[in-house]
């Protein structure tokens, strides 16, 4: 399986393509395709006809769509500033076992990252 530097729910900046310079929050990667799906970014429009059945009314509607991995960069939320991310390990004790845990931090004020997904 791939591995990232962005995780789901990271605030990145678009520094490619028509929305260049734009922040929005990891929704989903898609791993697969080597593409993340951007909190209002690469919006596009469908067009859908009305489903009766499950009570949806037809008309144009605006999704977002996925945008290469490579084309985005995280965003630091202590320096707010776009920045390359790096890893270390800290030694933590769990259940008076020592352990080393693996972290991502910002390469520009060495500040660690939340894990995608999970708050600190």
């Amino acid at each position: 399986m791939k591995q990232y530097r962005i995780h789901k729910d990271d605030v990145v900046m678009v520094i490619a393509g028509k929305d260049k310079g734009k922040l929005g929050r990891v929704l989903k990667i898609l791993r697969k395709h080597d593409r993340v799906l951007v909190e209002k970014v690469n919006m596009a429009v469908r067009h859908t006809k009305p489903n009766p059945q499950i009570q949806q009314p037809g008309g144009r509607i605006e999704k977002e769509m996925p945008i290469h991995v490579s084309n985005v960069i995280v965003q630091c939320p202590s320096c707010k500033q776009s920045t390359r991310v790096g890893y270390r390990y800290i030694d933590e004790t769990k259940d008076g076992q020592p352990s080393r845990k693996r972290v991502r931090f910002c390469k520009k004020c060495n500040e660690i990252l939340a894990q995608g997904g999970k708050k600190k």
